[in-house]
C-alpha cells in the first residue's frame, strides 16, 4: 500500500475504551459502576477484584484471567488519571475521587496501573495512593510502593522516597528491586554518591549484598551516563564479589554508549586476561558500539567472526544491523540482514520489522516503509506505537508536517498503536517548532483527555513556545501546572518566562513563581 493509499485507508471508528457492552445489566451485583464527578462523562464497565486479602509482591491472577483483568485496570486507570489530572490538589482533588469513585473497589492491579500512568506526577501519585489505601479492597503491594517511588523519585523527592521504604519494611513487602529502584532514580538525578550509598544500605535493611547487585548498581550507573564513576566502582569493589562475564559486558556497552572505544577495548582485553570470552550478549553489545561509532563494516566483521564460533545471532543482533546499516543509507545491507534473519528460522517480530520501516525512513522510502506496516499486519504482529513514532520522527525531520499530523491521527483507529507519550512529544513539538502553538494545544487537550500526562520536558517545550509567541497568560498557565504535578521547572524555562514576564512589568508573577519554586526544592510536597 502506498503513502497515498495508506493515509486514505478506512477505518471503523474505535470503540470507546468506557462503553458498556450492550448484554451486560446495570443491576449485575457483581459490578459497581463510578459516579462521574461534575465536569466528568464515566461509565467504568469493570472493577478488578483483590486477591488473597493479604499483602503481597504481585497482583494475582483475577478471576477473568491476567489478560482480560490488565485490559480492565488499564481502562478504569486511565479514567481516573483523567480526573486526577483536572481536579486540582488536596481535599478537591480527594472530592472528586470520591464522587467517581463512590463504592468501587481499588484492587492491586488498579492502583499499580494508576501509578504507573501518573509516573510523571509525582505529588498527583501519593495523593491517589493515600487515597486509595482508604478504599475498599485496597491491598498493599511490592508493585504499587515500586511504582509510588519512581513517581517520587523523578521529581526527586527523596525524603518521601525513604519514608515510603519504611512502609515497605513494616509489611514485608522490601526486596532488592527497591533498592536498585531507588540507586536508579538518584544516578538519573544525578546524584551518584546517593545511588552507591543506596545500593550499601542494603544491608542495614537485612538484604545481603551479591554479585547480580553489583551487576545491577553498574548497569544503574552505565545507563544514566555515569560510565566514568562505573569504572571508579568497579575497579574498587572488584574484591567484594565474584565477577562474570555479565559484570564486564555491562561496563563495555557503558563506553559503547559514550562511543569511547580506547576504554571498551581496555575493558576487552581486562575481560580476555579473567578468562571471559564472548557470548551472544557481549557479541550483541559489541557489535552495537561498533555501529554507534560508525565502524560498520567492523560490526559486520564481529558479526562473521559469532558465526565462524558457531555462536548463533539473536534477533536483537539483527536489528542493531538493520538499524545501523539503515541509518547511514545502506539500504540494500541492512535488507539483507533483514532476510538473513528469517534464514536463520527467527519469525519476524514487531521490533525487526521496526528496524526495516526506520532503514527505509532514512532513505526517505515512505513508500516502502507503509509496506512494512501492511506486511506486519498480515503477518500479525504489528505494527505498534513505536512503529508510528519512528515514521513520523523522519516525516517531521523531512518537514512533511501534514502527512505526520496525518498518520497520527490514524493511529488511535489501530489497535496497539494508540499514541504514547513519546508520540505526543513528537508531534506537539512538531507544531511548536512552527510556531502553531493552537494546534500544540489542541493536541496537548487530546493527550490529557487520553490520561496520558506529560513530563518535564514536554511542559518546557510547550512553555518556551508559548512565551516566543508572547502568550504570557497561557505561559504561566502550563508553567503553574508543571509545578502542581510535582515538577521542578528546569532553570533555562524559568529563566524565559521570568524574561518575559519582567519584560512586559509583571513583576510580581515572577516573585511569586520564585517563591514557588523555592518551596518546591526545600519542603516535601505532600506529607506521608
Amino acid at each position: 500500500m502506498d503513502r497515498r493509499r495508506f493515509l486514505m485507508r478506512s477505518s471503523t471508528q474505535a470503540r470507546s475504551f468506557f462503553s458498556a457492552p450492550a448484554s451486560r445489566t446495570p443491576t449485575d451485583p457483581s459490578r459497581t459502576r463510578l459516579q462521574p464527578p461534575s465536569g466528568h462523562r464515566l461509565s467504568f464497565r469493570r472493577l478488578i477484584r483483590g486477591g488473597s486479602g493479604h499483602a503481597h509482591a504481585a497482583p494475582a491472577a483475577g478471576d477473568d484471567g491476567p489478560p482480560r483483568s490488565d485490559r480492565a485496570a488499564a481502562r478504569d486507570a486511565d479514567e481516573l488519571v483523567k480526573i486526577l489530572s483536572s481536579a486540582g490538589s488536596g481535599s478537591s482533588l480527594e472530592s472528586s475521587l470520591d464522587r467517581a469513585a463512590a463504592a468501587a473497589e481499588m484492587s492491586p492491579a488498579l492502583v499499580a496501573e494508576v501509578l504507573k500512568k501518573l509516573s510523571n506526577a509525582g505529588a498527583l501519585a501519593l495523593s491517589f495512593f493515600r487515597w486509595a489505601e482508604k478504599r475498599r479492597g485496597f491491598e498493599y503491594s511490592a508493585e504499587s510502593y515500586h511504582a509510588l517511588i519512581e513517581a517520587l523519585g523523578k521529581i526527586k523527592q527523596f525524603s518521601l522516597v525513604w519514608k515510603v521504604v519504611d512502609e515497605m519494611k513494616r509489611r514485608g513487602l522490601l526486596t532488592k528491586e527497591t533498592f536498585g529502584l531507588i540507586s536508579r532514580r538518584y544516578a538519573r538525578a544525578r546524584k551518584v554518591k546517593e545511588a552507591i550509598e543506596a545500593f550499601e544500605r542494603m544491608e542495614k535493611f537485612g538484604l545481603s549484598l551479591d554479585s547480580s547487585d553489583f551487576n545491577r548498581l553498574l548497569d544503574t550507573l552505565c545507563k544514566s551516563r555515569n560510565v566514568v564513576k562505573a569504572q571508579e566502582v568497579f575497579d574498587k569493589m572488584k574484591g567484594r564479589f565474584k565477577l562474570d562475564l555479565k559484570s564486564y559486558s555491562i561496563l563495555l556497552e557503558g563506553w559503547g554508549q559514550e562511543m569511547n572505544f580506547l576504554r571498551m577495548m581496555e575493558v576487552y582485553r581486562e575481560m580476555k586476561d579473567e578468562g571471559f570470552e564472548l557470548d551472544v550478549v557481549a557479541y550483541g553489545i559489541m557489535i552495537n558500539a561498533h555501529c554507534k561509532l560508525k565502524k560498520y563494516d567492523d560490526a559486520i566483521e564481529l558479526y562473521h567472526e559469532m558465526l565462524a564460533k558457531n555462536c548463533k545471532p539473536t534477533p536483537h543482533i539483527f536489528c542493531t544491523l538493520i538499524n545501523g546499516l539503515g541509518s547511514e543509507k545502506r539500504l540494500s545491507e541492512a535488507v539483507k540482514f533483514f532476510e538473513q534473519s528469517k534464514a536463520f528460522g527467527f519469525a519476524p517480530e514487531a521490533p525487526t520489522y521496526n528496524a526495516l520501516a526506520g532503514a527505509y525512513c532514512w532513505s526517505m522510502r515512505m513508500d516502502d516503509a507503509y509496506r512494512v506496516l501492511d506486511e506486519m499486519r498480515k503477518c500479525g504482529v504489528g505494527p505498534n506505537s513505536r512503529t508510528y513514532d519512528i515514521i513520523l520522527h523522519h516525516l517531521v525531520k523531512a518537514r512533511r508536517s501534514k502527512e505526520a499530523y496525518s498518520v497520527f491521527q490514524k493511529m488511535s483507529n489501530e489497535p496497539g498503536c494508540e499514541p504514547t507519550l513519546s508520540t505526543y512529544e513528537i508531534i506537539v513539538r512538531m507544531f511548536c517548532n512552527e510556531d502553531r502553538t493552537d494546534m500544540a494545544l489542541r493536541v496537548w487537550k487530546q493527550m490529557k483527555e487520553k490520561g496520558v500526562l506529560p513530563g518535564m520536558h514536554m511542559f518546557s517545550t510547550v512553555i518556551s513556545s508559548l512565551c516566543h509567541e508572547n502568550k504570557l497568560d497561557d505561559a504561566c498557565k502550563y508553567f503553574q501546572e508543571m509545578m502542581d504535578v510535582g515538577i521542578r521547572p528546569p532553570a533555562n524555562t524559568f529563566s524565559k518566562l521570568k524574561q518575559c514576564l519582567l519584560d512586559e512589568g509583571r513583576k510580581d508573577d515572577v516573585l511569586n513563581f520564585s517563591r514557588k519554586i523555592d518551596k518546591l526544592r526545600k519542603a516535601p510536597l505532600v506529607k506521608l
